[in-house]
């Protein structure tokens, strides 16, 4: 038996954003803009390179008057591209207002994300956390109740540490601290429902930016209620460090069931591409086995025998070849995201994962004869040699595709 706990999502009330389903389907990839949201086109721009990235949804910061005048033509330009994805407004400080002054941007917007830390503070909390929820029953929209321990209610943070200080047994600080994140969320929830809202318009998230508090406060939040939950580890920094980080974090949630949505919070490099977060989610939940987005590569790591780039080469040009015709694959060929491509580097592990994969290549080691056997669905089909190997190979592909994935392996199929 597995030492890992079966992947069984837990009982989660569904919520609709747009034509998605949260909580009740498969765990929804979400993502968010840096653009500055009165930029029209450059957020509609980002948007929609985000959802052509395979984002279901995408939230943008509607943070001042221009941004909330900014979302309907937003949304009108995006419309007009074909690109449907459901925008979330993520609110803070005076969504209260912004809300109520902009209704074209209330109604453009298919989610809003409110943060009880920051949506009033003293008296004027109830009344504009109300207002917020108001307008959302308005406009028939949901909402997630998102906390974040950067910006944690500290009202309820001292009044929880008045009282830990009483106890017996205290609990540190930062046990306070997580303890405070998810009292926050289930109160402001409870709220919400004695409003009028319903508990299928209401997603919750309790983001920190350590792993293991990340993963303490889910597994909390997921035995004292069944709303729908958003995962994401907040602020988990740039490059590998981000990646490696979101993984572990949310890999562990993942694999307990725990989780509708995701969100991976990379912070990209100077000019470089926000859809990186997207790859990155899509290929948390496909190595998992949870869900499959695009065909996956196998590739050595290279070693002594592999003194030559030729493989690694082949290995980034077919990623990327694949990833390039999804679009299409994704419209035309039922299935082809579950396809495993193997780029192999010498004889020593070459042909067995090339045999294990749908379609394999091995290319010749160091010292090896100069010669690539490709191998399709176990078999070994042909050798390629010479200098074009690299563009027969993508042509191989190619075939295999519409002969497995097309109409017509489909016909084959149901003869049979």
């Amino acid at each position: 038996m597995s030492i890992l706990a079966p992947i069984i999502r837990r009982p989660a009330t569904a919520v609709r954003v747009g034509d998605i389903v949260i909580g009740d389907g498969p765990v929804v990839v979400q993502s968010m803009t840096n653009t500055d949201t009165a930029d029209i086109q450059g957020t509609t721009q980002q948007v929609a390179a985000l959802a052509a990235a395979g984002s279901e949804i995408v939230r943008i910061t509607v943070d001042r008057d221009e941004a909330a005048k900014a979302v309907p033509h937003i949304r009108d330009a995006l419309d007009k591209m074909g690109c449907d994805v459901p925008l979330v407004g993520d609110f803070h400080y005076i969504g209260h207002t912004l809300l109520t002054e902009n209704p074209a941007c209330a109604e453009a917007l298919h989610k809003y994300r409110i943060n009880p830390g920051n949506v009033g503070f003293r008296e004027k909390r109830d009344t504009q956390f109300s207002t917020m929820i108001d307008v959302a029953m308005q406009y028939d929209r949901p909402v997630r109740i998102g906390v974040n321990w950067g910006s944690l209610d500290q009202d309820l943070v001292i009044d929880m540490m008045d009282q830990n200080a009483q106890s017996p047994s205290p609990k540190s600080a930062a046990e306070i601290t997580e303890d405070a994140l998810v009292v926050s969320a289930l109160k402001s929830a409870e709220r919400a429902r004695a409003l009028g809202m319903p508990a299928d318009k209401i997603i919750l998230s309790c983001k920190v930016s350590e792993v293991q508090s990340l993963v303490r406060v889910y597994r909390a939040l997921a035995r004292q209620c069944e709303y729908a939950l958003h995962l994401g580890l907040t602020e988990a920094g740039m490059g590998s460090k981000g990646i490696v980080a979101s993984t572990a974090a949310l890999s562990i949630l993942l694999q307990e069931g725990i989780g509708d949505t995701i969100r991976v919070s990379l912070t990209p490099e100077p000019g470089g591409d926000r859809t990186e977060e997207v790859i990155v989610a899509q290929q948390i939940l496909q190595t998992m086995g949870i869900r499959s987005f695009m065909p996956l590569v196998t590739a050595c790591p290279g070693c002594g025998r592999t003194t030559s780039t030729v493989f690694q080469e082949l290995a980034g040009s077919i990623q990327t070849y694949l990833r390039e015709r999804m679009p299409e694959w994704r419209e035309n060929y039922t299935g082809v995201e579950e396809m495993n491509v193997a780029v192999m580097g010498c004889i020593v592990n070459g042909p067995g994962e090339s045999k294990h994969a749908d379609i394999g290549i091995s290319l010749p080691g160091t010292g090896e004869t100069p010669s690539a056997p490709v191998f399709i669905d176990g078999e070994k089909r042909m050798t390629l040699r010479g200098t074009a190997i690299a563009q027969e190979f993508q042509a191989i592909v190619e075939d295999y595709v519409k002969n497995r994935y097309g109409a017509g392996a489909e016909k084959t199929d149901a003869a049979e």
